[in-house]
């Protein structure tokens, strides 16, 4: 059987599970990181403030692309849309990074 859902019904869906994550905002200097608990000195996720760049760990990305069965371009995608929403920000591009972001402090 298949179903048919629309873009804002996914989500809703991944952003439910992205909040589940419990992450960590972290601001430092011009950007806000999210780990994954107080003591990570590695972030998934940060956002440029200056340029409303949002940086995603590629991990992250392929655990949404895998887990929802989207494409990894999507998936990136719809994690910025979670950072607009979470951060009540504009993400004006995002990239995915083969390394965690090392917080700076």
């Amino acid at each position: 059987m298949k179903y048919l859902i629309t873009e804002s019904q996914i989500d809703r869906v991944i952003f439910r599970y992205l909040d589940n994550q419990d992450f960590i905002q972290i601001e430092r200097r011009n950007s806000i990181y999210f780990v994954n608990s107080e003591g990570d000195v590695y972030a998934q996720i940060r956002y440029d403030k200056n340029n409303g760049w949002c940086y995603i760990y590629w991990k992250l990305i392929g655990e949404i692309s895998s887990f929802f069965s989207l494409g990894q371009n999507e998936s990136e995608k719809v994690i910025g849309r979670w950072v607009e929403n979470t951060l009540q920000v504009r993400v004006t591009n995002t990239n995915a990074e083969m390394h965690p972001f090392l917080l700076v402090s």
